[in-house]
């Protein structure tokens, strides 16, 4: 039941007595202006953004990629440790990235456009996941080399971020890769290590591999992530966002 507003002086039931001899005419209150909407947080535009992703293109060679001049964002992992579920969540979209029902079987290159009101500002690169143990030798060799030249040449390439399972932590092909961009990162290319499915781990568990993977990042940012538990959603979505437009970034640190 709502509830009804006051009664004041003239309401029905109540006898009305003038209490003053103020001949001024009763003033009635100012209409009030809406309210000014509330800025958004940083984490929610960084959301926005992200949310806007839609499908570029496919290649199944580097020389297949369009040429482009704003940032792009290569996600990279080993196959299974939740690469298109991270693209997926962080995106708030179901089927954007194509998670292979066969892990290691989806083997081209695909780009997401990012940027509103149809303007692009940034590209997600989606690279094939790697590692896992049913492709051919000659296959993992093959796709390594194209991803190690992507990773190597790719001229607007803004960052990297490697996607690992943390109950197994770095692998070699993880650290064969970390070799393969650290002349990159050295020279500003920036890095994340999202640990994925972190809802798996005791807080004890997530520390220990979290101090680990710190130490193994190379300069590197590294972030807990799940996207059963919501386990740092906001963060990721934030660091992609401030990679893809430092002088927005800049302009707030130093307001």
């Amino acid at each position: 039941m709502s509830k009804t507003a006051p009664f004041y002086n003239g309401a029905p039931g109540f006898p009305y007595k003038t209490m003053t001899t103020n001949t001024n005419p009763p003033t009635t209150p100012d209409t009030a202006s809406p309210p000014e909407a509330q800025p958004k947080s940083a984490a929610t535009v960084a959301a926005g953004w992200l949310h806007t992703a839609k499908f570029l293109t496919t290649a199944p060679q580097l020389h297949f990629l369009p040429v482009l001049e704003v940032p792009e964002i290569a996600f990279v992992g080993r196959s299974n440790a939740g690469k298109s579920t991270c693209i997926n969540t962080l995106t708030q979209q179901k089927q954007l990235a194509f998670a292979s029902k066969k892990p290691g079987r989806t083997q081209h290159i695909n780009l997401f456009a990012l940027g509103k009101q149809g303007i692009t500002d940034a590209v997600l690169t989606d690279l094939p996941g790697y590692g896992y143990a049913a492709v051919p030798k000659q296959d993992k060799i093959r796709w390594q080399q194209v991803m190690a030249n992507y990773l190597v040449t790719r001229e607007n390439l803004k960052g990297i971020v490697l996607m690992c399972d943390p109950r197994h932590g770095l692998t070699e092909l993880d650290e064969i890769l970390l070799d393969i961009v650290r002349p990159r990162v050295q020279d500003g290319l920036k890095f994340l290590i999202v640990l994925t499915k972190a809802d798996k781990l005791t807080r004890t568990e997530a520390n220990k591999i979290l101090s680990i993977t710190k130490l193994q990042a190379g300069g590197g940012e590294v972030r807990l992530f799940s996207a059963t538990k919501r386990i740092g959603i906001d963060e990721v979505s934030l660091i992609l966002w401030n990679w893809a437009h430092p002088a927005a970034q800049s302009a707030a640190a130093t307001q």
